[in-house]
């Protein structure tokens, strides 16, 4: 189950890194295929790592400019896995992400700031399993390879969102920390 936690911290990463709302300057997108959000939880205190392989973003942010910036999230979450086929069973059940019911997490922006030398600060509201709570994401975005690679990692508790409940809340078992770690990589986006 410490794969799904983890999975679950990836998106809440990926989420809180894109900003949402704003007029883009230049038509911005995602590269999914070059773009990955991955989380780290601990399973009886040994580090377990998962991932989402499907999610989306809408960004229209100018690194110039980044204070009138958006970056909006969705995460699949029954794209949830492990790599693990009996843990990645058990994710889109209730107690973890209740895929039936909430097939998509999500984070909006609500404030970006700059800090120089390419590092940003994203606040807004990650919303998982319909529990939105506000977040800060601390964001690096360096040119690479013709894109801009947006990275990052912050970290959330999992009860707050009800993920792993029930008989899962014993963080003796299941750590209540996920770290969200995630990699952006964006096409258009304006200079650095």
């Amino acid at each position: 189950m410490n794969r799904v936690f983890r999975l679950f911290l990836a998106a809440a990463a990926f989420a809180a890194l894109s900003p949402a709302g704003a007029e883009p300057a230049t038509a911005t997108r995602l590269v999914a295929d070059k773009s990955q959000i991955a989380f780290v939880s601990k399973q009886m205190g040994v580090p377990v790592e998962g991932t989402f392989k499907k999610f989306d973003a809408q960004v229209a942010f100018d690194p110039r400019k980044p204070e009138g910036g958006t970056v909006a999230l969705q995460i699949d979450t029954a794209s949830a896995s492990l790599g693990v086929p009996m843990s990645d069973a058990e994710l889109p059940k209730a107690p973890w992400f209740d895929t039936g019911h909430f097939p998509q997490a999500s984070f909006q922006s609500s404030a970006i700031k700059a800090l120089g030398e390419g590092r940003f600060e994203m606040a807004g509201k990650l919303t998982i399993k319909n529990i939105s709570r506000q977040v800060t994401v601390p964001v690096t975005i360096a040119p690479s390879g013709g894109y801009a690679v947006a990275t990052g990692s912050f970290t959330i508790q999992r009860l707050d969102y009800k993920v792993g409940d029930g008989e899962w809340t014993d963080t003796s078992v299941i750590g209540n920390d996920v770290q969200v770690r995630f990699k952006f990589t964006l096409a258009g986006l304006g200079p650095l």
